[in-house]
């Protein structure tokens, strides 16, 4: 049987901001299916670190290796992309062309449809509770059935019905084939979910490894 290859690889990755380090010395790789969560204090730089993963930002030492074309990559960050005078199925319709797939209204409405908004179709995406804006842009970025994904914080103000609907999409992305690397805050609820994880502390990594061994009070070296 083959082993198969990482989607993602780092190698002796630093960032620096000025004379601060950030961190430094961070190498993993991350294979089809995985799900990473990269945990720590706010300011450990797990943010900065996805930035530099998703090639965002580049790192200052090491490599950085993203083994899959830009297109089968997405990014779920703070901020939703989706344009507020337009409807939902507009917003996707939008997305679709510039990414190239079928905009046709039977498989926008499908989009919808998995992330509960499907009723709401035809409505302007900015009378959208902040739960329901989430949705929409998960829906954007699960479009082109991406291969690796990154999160930043995803259920940062979600309600309980969207938290759901975001774990729900997470599940299925994996069993589909996709990883994905999660900077969470909720590590007590996330870590059932991911199959490893990188703590930083103090610019390092305090572990890096299965989440099964990971204990969130403290890393474990």
């Amino acid at each position: 049987m083959v082993s198969p290859s990482p989607v993602l690889s780092l190698s002796g990755v630093a960032k620096l901001y000025g004379p601060k380090l950030v961190f430094k010395d961070l190498s993993l790789a991350v294979y089809p299916g995985e799900i990473w969560l990269l945990v720590g204090a706010n300011g450990a730089g797990k943010s900065t670190l996805l930035s530099v993963m998703s090639g965002l930002s580049k790192p200052d030492r090491g490599t950085v290796i993203r083994h899959l074309p830009p297109e089968r990559m997405g990014y779920l960050g703070h901020k939703t992309f989706i344009y507020p005078r337009l409807t939902a199925l507009a917003n996707l319709a939008f997305w679709a062309r510039l990414y190239g797939l079928p905009a046709g209204r039977k498989e926008l409405l499908a989009a919808l449809e998995r992330v509960g908004l499907s009723r709401v179709a035809e409505e302007e995406a900015g009378t959208f509770s902040r739960g329901m804006a989430q949705r929409l842009n998960l829906a954007r970025v699960f479009l082109p059935e991406p291969g690796l994904i990154f999160l930043d914080e995803p259920a940062t103000g979600l309600d309980a019905r969207s938290s759901d609907v975001l774990v729900a999409a997470l599940v299925g992305a994996r069993k589909r084939g996709a990883a994905m690397v999660w900077v969470s805050h909720a590590v007590h609820r996330d870590l059932a979910l991911a199959d490893n994880v990188l703590h930083l502390d103090a610019g390092r990594a305090a572990y890096v490894g299965p989440a099964r061994d990971y204990t969130p009070e403290g890393a474990v070296c």
